[in-house]
């Protein structure tokens, strides 16, 4: 298919459709380092989530919380035609990923550090409001230095230290991007008072979803640390795999981009060939013996 590239989406490929979802105050661009190769393979649709720099607005009559966030992306999906999917989300978007595999959208779901594994009033809820705060507010009030900041790999590394464990290997125009991207989230006072109230932000009924899940934990995540965000996933979530993603940080596209794209399609391809294979037989044994369909 031709690919489509704007602020709001990039899509590319053929074949398999693989839907990648950024985190929070992120854009499509945070899998650029991945897009080439996964594009080589599949149908990669990677939008901008609704409220973030590009994206969508964020429907004024929906609250904040997994639910209505993944209402309005449910929405954006159908637009672009897409039914069920295997999805990539990181943070913010592996939680999204998760709420979709219990609505049946997902195929399959690889969930890198995904949000949503907090239990209200737990504290991390607050801890990520000010966590947050912190880093939009030193994002803005810094925004003329940052071209400078981000044109040095050391300074680069040091500026992104939060999100990820390399930050070097980030090219400064796309360090440049991210932070600006950051900056201009319109959705962010919103999900901060959200966090603030620490009441039902917390992703439940893990138990409903049916479709394989990898969950995917970075061994240095500053953000969503696996010790506290992993367990009730891992707990929860029926059949869940899980690997550790070593020297790794939070946004860990850039950390070690062939790792994750061997990763991602090794697990997509091996539950695409599984369920082409259910529906050959399911077929097959339909057109031998027509009694059994009806059964």
């Amino acid at each position: 298919m031709v690919g489509e590239t704007s602020p709001g989406l990039y899509r590319a490929g053929s074949g398999v459709p693989l839907v990648l979802l950024h985190g929070f105050t992120g854009a499509w661009h945070h899998w650029r380092p991945l897009l080439g190769d996964l594009g080589a393979r599949y149908e990669v649709l990677a939008p901008t989530l609704a409220g973030h720099d590009g994206g969508p607005p964020f429907p004024a009559d929906l609250p904040i919380s997994f639910a209505a966030s993944t209402d309005s992306l449910e929405s954006h999906l159908d637009e672009l035609g897409v039914g069920t999917a295997h999805f990539v989300g990181n943070s913010l978007g592996g939680g999204l990923a998760l709420e979709l595999a219990k609505r049946g959208r997902a195929r399959s779901v690889v969930a890198l550090a995904p949000a949503g594994g907090w239990c209200d009033g737990d504290g991390e809820a607050l801890r990520l409001a000010r966590f947050f705060a912190r880093q939009i507010r030193t994002t803005r009030l810094t925004a003329r230095a940052i071209p400078t900041v981000m044109a040095r790999p050391r300074s680069r590394r040091v500026a992104m230290r939060e999100i990820m464990r390399h930050g070097e290997l980030i090219k400064p125009a796309e360090a440049i991007d991210l932070a600006r991207a950051s900056a201009r989230c319109a959705v962010s006072a919103a999900v901060l008072d959200a966090l603030r109230a620490d009441s039902g932000l917390a992703l439940g009924e893990l138990d409903r979803i049916r479709c394989p899940v990898l969950l995917a934990s970075p061994q240095f995540d500053r953000v969503l640390p696996a010790e506290r965000h992993a367990p009730r996933f891992l707990r929860e979530i029926p059949g869940v795999e899980a690997r550790k993603l070593a020297d790794c940080g939070h946004v860990p596209m850039w950390d070690a981009s062939q790792l994750l794209v061997q990763m991602i399609g090794e697990f997509v391809d091996r539950h695409a060939a599984a369920a082409a294979t259910t529906t050959a037989t399911t077929t097959a044994t339909t057109a031998t013996n027509p009694v059994a369909a009806v059964r």
